[in-house]
């Protein structure tokens, strides 16, 4: 696959995302609303990714998932529970709640630092073990190093490795440092065939931050309006409160319109949010998840 530099660049003014945050984020606060705050519970990837993460541990996480129906009848559930590869079985086995995806990260995460032919090896066993959607993050050293053939390269064989699973690429916006380079990293991702392009990992900072998703929504726009193809956006990295969760909404909802505010289309990372997201629901202190 050739990269194609047609639409990759764009300079950015100045204060020019800034600005356009600020008049976003203002507006976000009209959607502090119970229903907005079930779009965005529907979006939540509900996510565990810790270096003491167990069986007992997705076995809960999927039970919980599965009986959330029964125990808040009426709402709408997460729209994936999101793993390491190894717990992958234990919460497909567990998890009984129609229309919830098993997403599991793979290649490498969080670094990306490590043989191609592991990480292709690893997404095709995720995908084998039950895995419905596989994150891998953009090989940095390779982008960062201008080696954007490579980078395009492994991203569309990890793509094809995945089969019919979907392929969500970090960024890691945090380590772009430019708005040109998120611009340029997003469309490369999309152009490598990318499902969604996602702002973090959550093992860095600065993780996900309002600017990045703006750039990364202009880039998804973009990118439609020359392909006609609808590329996902996924929100993860410290995103926590309430709040936080109604601006990359309300960007989503800015940029790209209606048609992108739901779970097929838009995601965010997180765990302690949706706890704080059912709270707000419902009106009361809720601490189920």
């Amino acid at each position: 696959m050739k990269w194609l530099v047609e639409n990759a660049d764009r300079e950015f003014r100045d204060g020019e995302v800034e600005k356009a945050v600020l008049d976003i984020v203002e507006k976000s606060v009209k959607l502090k609303s119970r229903e907005w705050y079930k779009l965005a519970f529907s979006c939540i990837d509900l996510t565990t990714l810790n270096s003491t993460d167990n069986h007992v541990q997705g076995e809960k996480m999927a039970l919980k998932v599965s009986e959330f129906p029964v125990e808040f009848p009426g709402l709408p559930n997460v729209a994936a529970i999101c793993i390491y590869p190894t717990l992958i079985e234990t919460v497909k086995k567990n998890l009984k709640a129609p229309g919830v995806k098993l997403a599991s990260v793979c290649a490498g995460f969080p670094s990306s630092q490590t043989f191609l032919e592991v990480k292709v090896m690893e997404t095709q066993m995720a995908v084998a073990k039950g895995a419905e959607e596989i994150d891998i993050v953009l090989n940095l050293g390779n982008f960062l190093a201008n080696d954007y053939p490579s980078t395009l390269q492994e991203i569309a064989l990890l793509k094809k490795s995945c089969g019919a699973a979907h392929l969500k690429v970090i960024l890691e916006t945090g380590a772009l440092k430019s708005y040109t380079s998120i611009w340029k990293a997003s469309h490369l991702a999309m152009q490598a065939g990318a499902d969604f392009i996602k702002t973090s990992t959550g093992k860095s900072e600065p993780a996900a931050t309002p600017e990045a998703a703006w750039v990364m929504c202009s880039a998804i726009k973009n990118f439609y309006e020359k392909t006609n193809k609808k590329v996902g956006f996924k929100a993860a990295g410290g995103i926590v409160e309430t709040d936080e969760a109604l601006k990359y909404i309300a960007i989503v909802k800015e940029i790209l319109g209606d048609e992108w505010l739901n779970n097929k289309l838009l995601r965010i990372g997180a765990s302690r949010l949706a706890n704080n997201l059912l709270t707000s629901i419902k009106g009361d202190s809720v601490v189920y998840f």
